[in-house]
């Protein structure tokens, strides 16, 4: 497996820290990878190391309460600090306490965990604010670029837009193998980390929801509006209820919701956001006969991009043209179209026009599956194909 640098670099600076090392994200995404990284980089310097996998039956056979796991580690740690990693925490039973005690008896302490219990409210008022978390994404282009290399193994930009990012589906063969291993993934997520967790009643209607939501990323929603599709489809879904069902799929890293803001205004439009999935896959499984929703997963996946190069991101509403993205970092503000293509003149002139009234020092920018350059004088086109192998915005 490749070397996660971006991830590492972040968590370093904590390995000896005192506070709880959260390390969080949706499920398969590469989380006890990244685990397994830090030990070994941990391991080139100490040998106080314990480990405890909770996928593991002969762990979770011995190891059935939070207290085993504080007694496991007292009788296998040394002297002086220990470091600890516990995967898939979240299998044990208030596991929070284990964190908490062990973290007063020099330990430093790694944890992770895959559902929505993990990061629950309860967890973090329980810990005060002595912990960190870091949340891990599946691949982007530039990180599936290293690893099909690894596996001498060929992909495309257009497999990338379909079947998205998570690490396993690289090592099955054929889209078959693929879409049943995301199903499968999904049907995991949406039933025992979210339906199981909060006890959700109407299951079947919840499952209708998150198709809806799923197969609809890279769209502007409100509560209000997907309450009355839900209505036109025969369910009765009340506006609280989605936006409850919402912060379900959010808290669970399944999707994430970006602000929108108002130029005339110029504040944040509270009544609506624009949702992303977390992995373009996750619509894909849902399309027929392989009628893929190109336009809207590309835009997904430029997000995904934009994330992992540590944008901020928000849509912005220029006068009533929506511009996809504002992105910033580090004093620097870009603005951001994304089409699928701008070789049709009304499209080119829509996607260009949604730039208007900003101002010449305003760094707009257009990222499109083109291979024809379309830049203007104060328009920069990006090529997918360039943008996916773009560190940042400013240094490729």
């Amino acid at each position: 497996m490749i070397k996660r640098e971006k991830y590492l670099a972040e968590i370093r600076g904590f390995y000896d820290s005192d506070l709880i090392k959260i390390i969080t994200g949706v499920r398969r995404c590469g989380k006890s990878v990244i685990l397994e990284q830090i030990m070994e980089e941990i391991r080139l310097r100490s040998d106080n190391v314990v480990y405890l996998d909770f996928d593991d039956r002969a762990v979770t056979s011995s190891i059935e309460n939070w207290k085993d796991i504080v007694d496991y580690v007292n009788s296998h740690k040394k002297t002086g600090l220990c470091y600890v990693f516990l995967d898939e925490i979240q299998e044990i039973e208030d596991w929070a306490f284990a964190c908490r005690s062990l973290r007063r008896e020099n330990c430093s302490v790694f944890i992770t965990g895959s559902n929505s219990k993990l990061f629950s409210k309860e967890f973090t008022s329980e810990l005060s604010g002595r912990y960190v978390a870091f949340r891990i994404r599946p691949f982007v282009y530039k990180e599936l670029s290293e690893y099909a290399e690894e596996l001498k193994k060929e992909f495309t930009i257009t497999d990338y837009l379909v079947w998205g990012g998570f690490p396993k589906r690289f090592e099955l063969n054929g889209s078959g193998e693929t879409r049943r291993y995301i199903s499968e993934l999904d049907e995991t997520i949406v039933s025992n980390d979210i339906i199981n967790r909060y006890g959700i009643r109407k299951s079947v209607e919840f499952k209708k929801f998150v198709n809806f939501m799923l197969i609809s990323n890279a769209r502007i929603y409100s509560a209000k509006s997907i309450s009355n599709y839900m209505k036109s489809c025969g369910i009765d879904c009340t506006s609280n209820t989605v936006q409850k069902w919402i912060s379900y799929l959010a808290t669970a890293y399944i999707i994430d919701e970006i602000p929108r803001y108002s130029k005339k205004a110029k504040k944040e439009l509270e009544q609506s956001k624009k949702i992303y999935n977390c992995d373009v896959s996750l619509n894909s499984i849902r399309c027929r006969d392989n009628r893929f929703d190109m336009t809207h997963n590309l835009e997904n996946i430029v997000y995904n991009e934009l994330v992992f190069m540590g944008y901020t991101l928000s849509v912005f509403d220029n006068g009533g043209k929506e511009i996809d993205f504002i992105a910033e970092k580090e004093n620097q503000r870009y603005y951001i179209q994304v089409a699928y293509s701008i070789a049709e003149e009304k499209t080119y002139e829509r996607e260009l026009g949604a730039f208007d009234s900003l101002t010449q020092r305003d760094r707009k920018i257009i990222v499109t599956n083109d291979d024809i350059d379309y830049s203007t004088s104060n328009i920069d086109h990006l090529k997918l194909k360039d943008f996916l192998l773009m560190k940042d915005l400013e240094r490729k």
